[in-house]
């Protein structure tokens, strides 16, 4: 297999170990949520890091698009930028700054973090750059981040996206994302990750990059544990794309037997290739410096309810090891 591209360099695919690959370090979703939305503490995520290292995570997949990072920087003058883009004109890269701190807490915690890149979705996306600019131009600048670096530091992005759709339809913005996201991974050959939460909307953005020519299984399907319809991931997976479960967060008993059943329900099934787990961590509440379970949930707590449901634990092995390998390096 080919490496997978980390924010400290290439890394061999035999050697990215357990992975989570929907997450998020460095993020303001303040827009949406006023008291929690903000992670910008270098020194409390690198805690988060080692407590994930220490049940034996070993990589980490940081999803944040440019539109979620003005102000994610661990610069406290970032929470006075407008949100959620701080200019006008075309969206920056990610900051700087951010980039560089998670190089350095990847150096720190020991945990390989691959970076994404690409445009979230409706409404935090600029429709009057979109608009003005050409899908090719959109992809160029992708591109950019995945063979140059970002905003300059030559640290390279490792994957495409979350870029995502709003509602149930994809808008005529997030469109243009999402055939610039192809044309980018047609020329790079780099998975792309989207996000599609509430509705079933997974299916449209897989025709749309499908339409560009992308082979469904370079694609991840995000946020399908927050649509509770099993007939619509298992198409997704009969396509070939991932299926990802990634609101594995530990809040109840309810919500966690739900993904339980989820998960047990594709591999029974003989979809077990096609599934991915992660706990989208986005939130301070989340954290579990902060009482929730961080980055840790999955590697503990639900493997055993998995084992408890009937799995076998190289089962398990194979979803949170096996399957994200394949899903970033196409082996």
């Amino acid at each position: 297999m080919p490496p997978a591209m980390t924010v400290t360099g290439p890394v061999e695919a035999g050697a990215l170990g357990h992975v989570l690959p929907h997450e998020h370090v460095f993020i303001n979703l303040l827009a949406e949520y006023r008291a929690e939305g903000l992670l910008n503490d270098a020194t409390r995520m690198a805690e988060e890091l080692a407590l994930f290292r220490q049940v034996g995570g070993a990589t980490l997949i940081e999803l944040t698009p440019a539109e979620l990072t003005a102000g994610a920087a661990p610069d406290p003058l970032g929470l006075y930028r407008k949100i959620p883009n701080p200019t006008p004109g075309p969206p920056a890269s990610r900051a700087a700054a951010t980039v560089h701190e998670l190089r350095a807490l990847s150096a720190e915690s020991g945990v390989n973090i691959v970076m994404g890149t690409g445009h979230y979705r409706d409404p935090y996306l600029d429709k009057n750059w979109f608009d003005q600019t050409s899908v090719d131009e959109i992809a160029e600048g992708i591109v950019r981040d995945l063979t140059d670096g970002v905003a300059g530091t030559g640290v390279r992005a490792g994957i495409i996206g979350e870029i995502g759709a709003d509602r149930w339809y994809v808008s005529a913005a997030e469109e243009r994302s999402f055939r610039a996201a192809a044309r980018a991974h047609n020329r790079t050959g780099v998975p792309i990750t989207t996000h599609a939460a509430r509705w079933p909307v997974g299916t449209a953005q897989l025709d749309i990059l499908a339409s560009e020519g992308v082979d469904p299984r370079r694609v991840i399907i995000g946020h399908c544990d927050g649509v509770n319809i099993p007939e619509y991931h298992r198409d997704l997976a009969r396509r070939g794309a991932f299926v990802q479960f990634d609101l594995i967060r530990g809040a109840d008993e309810w919500e966690t037997a739900s993904r339980v059943n989820l998960v047990t329900g594709m591999v029974r099934d003989g979809l077990i290739d096609h599934v991915l787990l992660s706990h989208d961590v986005c939130t301070v509440k989340q954290l579990k410096t902060a009482g929730g379970w961080g980055y840790t949930f999955i590697r503990t707590q639900f493997a055993e309810l998995l084992v408890e449901a009937g799995l076998e634990r190289d089962e398990i092995e194979h979803i949170i090891v096996d399957n994200p390998r394949r899903a970033l390096t196409g082996g």
